[in-house]
């Protein structure tokens, strides 16, 4: 979910509540000069990405613990602005981390990301059928663990950047087809739907949602949060259980600044997946499932990781320190998402299994293989049907090119190093649903080999301790 850059501004703590009050104000009164628009029809949520769907978004209830949102109904407002197709959202991430173990330091940080989302449907807004309108702001807070402390590949936070008040995406999807596929153009990011593990979205772990091999070798780490980039997104589903998805996105996101020049000329990034799905209807007796194979392009020049462009080795004194260039880069994976047992008279309380793989060429990329598994389970604790606990690890393989150039580094220095070979996490944590607007979320991680295996910088001839991460995160949906 990943979490590489914004402004490297460093904010005070007063900055940054000031700034996440704008963002959030930004989008209120957005909508809130909507508000007289007449209605068309019943309105319905945002989905995950912000589109609206097709449920009912009306408060469960009046109480402060049964709201859907902290700030419920908000006097009438939510509910007038939903019956005109608008639906605006809130939600912020906050966490606390801290490594007692290894990294390059022990210590603690702060870290928050606030999310402001406006949803419109233009059927209900504008009486024109199959369209959805989305925009959204972050305001990342805080600093990072990994950045900081850990400087490890497998970043501890999905959430984790650097300071920055940035617009989000900014697209609009129009169904066609009588709603067998839909194009969706306009600022986005590639993580909101593409290599998305349902289970593994439970983690802090980065590495647990844009994968970690992407979110290194790509240009900034590829589409994903916190940089969406333009392109064209078609989704094509000739049944209920396949999809087919095929995105073009500009090549290196991070030159859309804070979001606004909306650049195409950075090369390209292209991205395909193939999903099916078993058992998806309610009515179906057996236990869902879905599967994802996909594969991804980005058409810009990649550096050597071993060889300079006089094909000497990069640590050879007399090299001219110059990358050879690939043109292109690649990369193929498959994940799985399933559920194996389901408490009887439940829907989605159980014991899900997940699993995720993908390579690419060693020559440019630094990691060229990386896997993650886990296993999840909704209910675990008696009396506290919406909590969920799991179980992952991941573990992303540096490349033999990238390998060999830290044996030639040895070989020419005569100094000892360590060469690095995969860094390997292990997550277990626990996600209590307090109400149904806030989760708290204690978490623990284990890093081996961080870095894969970097030298220590007070002790360059031993590698980076392993590193025991303890964190605690909390979510509210405003």
């Amino acid at each position: 979910m990943c979490l590489e850059s914004g402004t490297s501004t460093v904010m005070s703590r007063r900055g940054s509540l000031q700034e996440r009050a704008l963002v959030i104000a930004f989008a209120a009164l957005a909508s809130g000069s909507l508000m007289e628009v007449p209605a068309f029809a019943q309105t319905a949520p945002a989905d995950a990405s912000g589109a609206v769907s097709a449920a009912d978004t009306s408060q469960s209830g009046d109480g402060l613990g049964d709201r859907d949102t902290l700030l419920g109904d908000l006097g009438g407002v939510r509910s007038r602005l939903e019956d005109t197709g608008i639906v605006l959202k809130a939600q912020e991430t906050s966490e606390v981390l801290g490594n007692v173990t290894g990294g390059i330091r022990q210590g603690a940080i702060y870290e928050g990301s606030t999310l402001a989302t406006l949803s419109i449907d233009t059927e209900r807004f504008l009486g024109f059928g199959g369209g959805t309108f989305t925009v959204s702001g972050l305001q990342i807070h805080g600093k990072g663990l990994s950045a900081n402390n850990l400087d490890n590949l497998n970043v501890a936070s999905s959430i984790e950047a650097k300071p920055s008040t940035r617009l989000f995406e900014l697209w609009y999807e129009q169904s066609i087809l009588s709603g067998r596929a839909s194009i969706r153009i306009g600022q986005q990011a590639a993580d909101q739907e593409f290599s998305v593990s349902q289970f593994g979205a439970l983690f802090l772990n980065s590495g647990f949602g844009w994968a970690t091999l992407t979110a290194n070798d790509l240009p900034s780490g590829g589409p994903a949060y916190p940089f969406a980039t333009p392109g064209v997104r078609l989704k094509i589903q000739p049944s209920d259980e396949l999809v087919v998805l095929v995105g073009l996105y500009n090549g290196d996101p991070a030159d859309n600044g804070s979001g606004t020049s909306f650049r195409v000329d950075n090369g390209a990034f292209l991205i395909g997946e193939v999903q099916y799905s078993i058992n998806g209807s309610e009515d179906d007796a057996g236990l869902p499932g879905t599967y994802k194979v996909g594969a991804w392009y980005n058409s810009n020049s990649f550096p050597d990781q071993r060889f300079g462009a006089g094909d000497k080795s990069l640590a050879n004194p007399e090299s001219d320190d110059v990358p050879l260039l690939h043109r292109g880069d690649w990369g193929i994976y498959a994940l799985a998402d399933q559920m194996i047992y389901r408490v009887p008279g439940t829907k989605d309380q159980g014991l899900g299994l997940f699993g995720r793989i993908m390579v690419a060429p060693s020559d440019r990329n630094e990691i060229s293989f990386y896997f993650n598994a886990g296993a999840t389970y909704k209910g675990l604790v008696t009396g506290r049907p919406d909590d969920t606990a799991g179980i992952g690890v991941i573990y992303a393989r540096i490349g033999n090119a990238a390998r060999n150039r830290d044996e030639d580094t040895v070989a020419f220095s005569g100094a000892a190093r360590p060469i690095r070979d995969a860094e390997t996490v292990f997550e277990v944590t626990y996600q209590a649903q307090i109400t149904p607007w806030w989760a708290l979320q204690p978490d623990f991680q284990y890093v081996f080999s961080p870095g894969g295996g970097i030298p220590d910088p007070g002790e360059p001839s031993k590698r980076i301790g392993n590193a025991a991460v303890l964190g605690l995160r909390t979510t509210i949906t405003f």
